[in-house]
């Protein structure tokens, strides 16, 4: 008689644990194996044909070696690496088909009808043909606004669910310690607190509610890089890094600390070593702090080929395999090494147990998702007016007034001819940031002016130069456009924009910097200035006369000589940056972003993040040590003043005044120096920050929970409030001695 009792794990109403174990006591150990091998690149396991999609050998291969699959990278990635583009790849309506056709054969080559996870890149908005992009990381630092990101990043995951996607991978976890680096647009900034603030955002936003499961809507998250990759020596990618306990744990593990606490569902080990040791061969990282301190019960993947790298330490690629499993590391992605678990435990390298455990984080995310009842999406795509609408509220709050002589800007309306240079102006390709799939439109500055200015505005541009090399053919006609206009907007900065001739790393690094790339994952840079043309067309249209107010597009600091009236940077305000960059400039909107990370002097000064240790130490000899512009630092068109702070309980309390002409925000920035300290305090330390909207007049008192909780020190400590960090230095602080 044929026995029709459904097994337990096939229950929807059993408990996740439950469900979990009746499966795992089901498998073989070829079939565990497979659950933690995430081999493949996602865009190889299909073609469009001209009805659709066909899946190809590769993916047969790949799912008859090990029963199934347990997850896969990049099914709609979309970038010049992947060779996908609107010609051959999924868009957004027949994504979601192209998801379940995939499903439907992993379901079926997998004896226990086990779904796949299909891991996406959300860096900025999913890197998917017509997806949202969002503005980079760095520029979400620079709005200072946690409620904003989250409500983007509702966004970013009902897009990726829509699509047949379930987890998001997002880097937050990185911090800017030497904008050289070229993955410094992926960072929030150069400080712990304002990074934690942001992933904690990310997390609400992306998840939901912390629970059992996840909304057909929300996406599991996986944060990176755990832990210390912004540390990088040199500012070269995948360097070594330098790092002690102490900086570790002060500077770049309190954004993960934070997203653990919010409830990620999964983090990923970085590239970088620790003390010598690779953080995805750190059983001290992954596993006695992250789950035996920190709690975290989540799964853990490893960035790209770094369990292959462990080969170095360990001699082979199975036991590489092995020190990851052992250290903590529960999914691989593209690595050989977890192919050969097998191999490891039968002989001796690994125990199946720990095999079992790592098989049972994975399972229990798939339980989560609701994969086993809904394996395939059913969602409908969200709004992309709606997607629209947040990307350019991103950027509108990121734009970050640097300087302003002469009240320069906003654009007065007296001026009714305005030259647009330079060779950001008039393309909205190199406003995107790396991680980016390519796009059918976007809004330039120039448009962005042009279709915003007052009517009879005669608006001339021409780009001047190219964003590198030292081609100054085009300078002299941009001298005659600024020489003959009332007011100059010149367009200046970087791009991470990558081409089909870019050269890659097998994990999708680019190899070499083509035609205008100085910016993203393998662009480092030894000096900060802009190209030679830049700076020359920059010198030139400002010994003109004419008012100049300069843009700068950017996925890192730039320095930048201080020739013109008025300074902005937008970092990579994604497709429709244009237009948020033209509102602030012509007064639509007022400049409210704050910046995230110090701005050096120059290269030699590095580093100048504004947190480093309270030593007694001067500048050099022949340049002072201080950043042109520091950490909090940004201007409004209107004024601010701050009264003295009180502290009440575990309130801040100050008041606030708007004393200019016009409507504007301040981020009241709290910062600690701590005066009594087991071992040496750094200089300043962000503590809280809180936005507050102001008309002409208005004065109102700020209150913000103070939080000596997170001090984890008895003593005193001096608390200061101001508008950016050097400005706290200034201020009188108020000394507040901490009770045992």
């Amino acid at each position: 008689m044929t026995d029709t009792t459904v097994p337990v794990y096939r229950d929807p109403n059993a408990p996740v644990d439950t469900r979990v174990c009746d499966l795992l006591a089901r498998m073989t150990l070829r079939e565990k194996v497979g659950q933690l091998n995430q081999r493949m690149y996602g865009w190889d396991a299909y073609r469009r044909t001209a009805d659709g999609f066909e899946l190809t050998d590769a993916l047969r291969a790949e799912t008859d070696r090990f029963a199934g699959l347990g997850a896969l990278y990049g099914l709609f990635r979309a970038d010049a690496w992947s060779g996908v583009d609107h010609t051959n790849g999924p868009g957004a309506q027949d994504s979601a088909a192209l998801a379940e056709l995939v499903q439907r054969h992993v379901i079926a080559s997998s004896r226990l009808g086990i779904p796949a996870l299909f891991v996406e890149e959300v860096p900025h908005g999913h890197m998917a043909l017509d997806g949202t992009v969002l503005p980079v990381n760095l520029a979400v630092g620079a709005t200072w606004d946690p409620d904003l990101y989250e409500r983007a990043a509702v966004h970013a995951a009902a897009e990726l669910r829509a699509r047949g996607g379930h987890m998001a991978l997002v880097s937050a976890l990185d911090i800017a310690r030497d904008p050289r680096w070229g993955r410094t647009e992926e960072c929030f900034g150069e400080d712990p607190h304002l990074a934690a603030r942001l992933t904690e955002a990310l997390v609400r936003g992306m998840q939901g509610e912390p629970g059992d499961g996840f909304a057909p809507d929300k996406a599991p998250v996986v944060l990176k890089h755990f832990a210390g990759q912004g540390a990088t020596v040199g500012g070269r990618n995948s360097a070594e890094s330098e790092l002690g306990l102490r900086e570790l744990h002060e500077i770049h593990l309190p954004a993960a600390r934070a997203g653990v606490r919010a409830g990620a569902a999964a983090l990923m080990s970085a590239y970088n070593e620790v003390d010598g040791l690779p953080c995805s061969g750190n059983r001290a990282l992954l596993t006695q702090l992250l789950r035996d301190v920190w709690g975290f019960e989540g799964l853990v993947m490893a960035d790209g080929l770094a369990v292959d790298r462990l080969a170095r330490i360990t001699g082979d690629k199975v036991s590489a395999g092995a020190l990851a499993l052992n250290a903590g590391v529960d999914l691989s992605l593209w690595d050989e090494g977890f192919t050969h678990l097998e191999e490891a435990v039968e002989r001796g390298l690994v125990s199946e147990e720990t095999l079992d455990t790592a098989v049972a984080r994975v399972l229990s995310l798939k339980f989560r998702l609701g994969l086993f009842e809904r394996p395939c999406s059913t969602g409908e795509f969200p709004s992309p007016q709606q997607g629209r609408e947040l990307s350019t509220a991103l950027a509108r709050a990121a734009v970050t007034l640097l300087h302003n002589d002469g009240d320069v800007l906003p654009i007065p309306a007296t001026a009714s001819r305005i030259a647009v240079i330079g060779p950001q102006s008039a393309t909205s390709a190199h406003q995107l940031g790396d991680y980016t799939a390519p796009q059918t439109s976007g809004v330039s500055v120039l448009e962005g002016l042009r279709q915003l200015a007052p009517p009879g505005t005669d608006i001339r541009h021409t780009p001047g130069c190219a964003l590198t090399g030292g081609d100054f053919s085009g300078i002299s006609e941009a001298v005659a456009a600024a020489a003959g206009s009332d007011l100059a907007v010149l367009v200046l900065g970087g791009s991470s924009a990558r081409t089909p001739d870019t050269d890659f790393d097998a994990n999708g690094a680019a190899r070499n910097a083509v035609s205008e790339m100085t910016c993203g994952e393998g662009v480092d840079l030894a000096g900060l200035s802009l190209g030679r043309a830049q700076l020359a067309l920059l010198d030139a249209v400002t010994a003109t006369g004419t008012p100049t107010a300069v843009v700068l597009i950017q996925g890192r600091p730039h320095v930048v000589p201080e020739h013109a009236g008025a300074l902005l940077t937008a970092w990579y305000p994604g497709p429709r940056g244009g237009e948020a960059i033209a509102e602030v400039l012509l007064g639509r909107a007022e400049p409210i972003g704050r910046l995230p990370v110090s701005v050096p002097r120059s290269v030699a000064q590095l580093p100048v993040y504004y947190n480093h240790k309270d030593t007694e130490y001067g500048g050099y000899v022949d340049a002072g040590a201080e950043p042109r512009y520091s950490f909090g630092h940004g201007l409004s068109y209107t004024s601010f003043e701050y009264g003295p702070p009180r502290v009440a309980g575990n309130v801040i309390e100050v008041d606030v005044t708007n004393t200019g002409k016009r409507h504007g925000r301040s981020v009241v920035q709290v910062y600690i120096r701590r005066l009594i300290t087991p071992v040496w305090p750094r200089t300043l330390e962000l503590h809280a920050f809180q936005t507050v909207e102001l008309g002409p007049g208005e004065r109102r008192g700020v209150e913000i929970p103070f939080g000596t909780d997170r001090l984890e020190q008895v003593g005193a400590v001096e608390v200061r409030v101001a508008q950016s960090a050097r400005a706290a230095l200034a201020v009188e602080p108020v000394v507040v001695r901490l009770k045992a």
